[in-house]
């Protein structure tokens, strides 16, 4: 008898997130809510800036990238080169600069310069990582970036496309909430009338990309992509792109979840 106690106390929470599971996979199956394909006027922009390319989405942000035939320059800063970053150089599309201290910008001024989109996918795990060193990377990083860009480039339309984490909630005690919060709120209060533009990515999983994937994040993002938690990093660059040729018609301020971030993809795509 309890035995049988056991077992049943160990198998109804376990049969409860599989009926979980099961009713978030038809909700996210059965929701056929899309983007309009781009119109022939929206074209993504030619000349980008890419910050982060070494990373997870970064490197998909780079793929996508890549292969848009509209893009004719990529802007690649970054603390080390990779073998997709060398592929790029290699095509000619990729203008790389070493570049270590984002506090300070004042050396690549000729770059940002002639950008009017700027990707930004730098970023660290909160393991580990003290508040302040978190604080820095996530927040002082982009504010100080967007100050000298917009001080050198008076470009009628500036966008900056960053990634946050995933749909953070405001009331969370963690760290990593409260800094990616301030991050969101600060630059979104920085670009409030003024040329520029701040769009925040909110992906959950990210699944690396197909050359950089080993098993394990295989499997982490077949587990959550058909509950509509995970995203290719590709698709956050095919994102990016779409939204980035929309121009105005995707506001200051704007949140972009893992449900958005695979239609815009999709649209994209299309």
């Amino acid at each position: 008898m309890q035995q049988r106690a056991i077992t049943t106390f160990l198998l109804v929470p376990i049969a409860l997130f599989a009926l979980f599971y099961l009713v978030s996979v038809l909700v996210v199956a059965t929701d056929d809510r899309s983007f309009e394909a781009l119109e022939l006027q929206e074209v993504p922009p030619e000349v980008i800036a890419l910050f982060g390319a070494s990373g997870t989405a970064g490197d998909g942000i780079l793929k996508a990238a890549l292969a848009d035939p509209d893009i004719r320059k990529i802007h690649i800063i970054t603390r080390r080169a990779t073998a997709r970053i060398e592929e790029g150089i290699a095509s000619g599309k990729v203008q790389m600069t070493l570049h270590m201290d984002y506090l300070d910008y004042e050396n690549i001024q000729d770059q940002i310069s002639e950008v009017d989109t700027v990707y930004w996918a730098i970023g660290t795990s909160s393991v580990g990582v003290d508040e302040e060193t978190y604080g820095r990377i996530h927040v002082d990083f982009p504010m100080q970036f967007v100050r000298e860009w917009t001080g050198i480039n008076h470009k009628r339309d500036l966008s900056f496309h960053f990634i946050s984490s995933s749909d953070i909630s405001e009331d969370s005690s963690a760290m990593w909430v409260r800094e990616k919060i301030r991050a969101e709120k600060s630059l979104f209060r920085f670009a409030d009338g003024s040329n520029l533009r701040v769009i925040a990515y909110r992906p959950d999983y990210i699944g690396p990309t197909t050359e950089k994937a080993h098993f394990g994040q295989n499997l982490m993002y077949w587990f959550f992509r058909p509950v509509g938690a995970a995203v290719k990093a590709t698709e956050i660059g095919r994102a990016m792109l779409a939204v980035s040729a929309r121009g105005s018609q995707i506001e200051n301020g704007t949140k972009i979840s893992t449900f958005s971030i695979i239609r815009f993809s999709d649209a994209y795509a299309r």
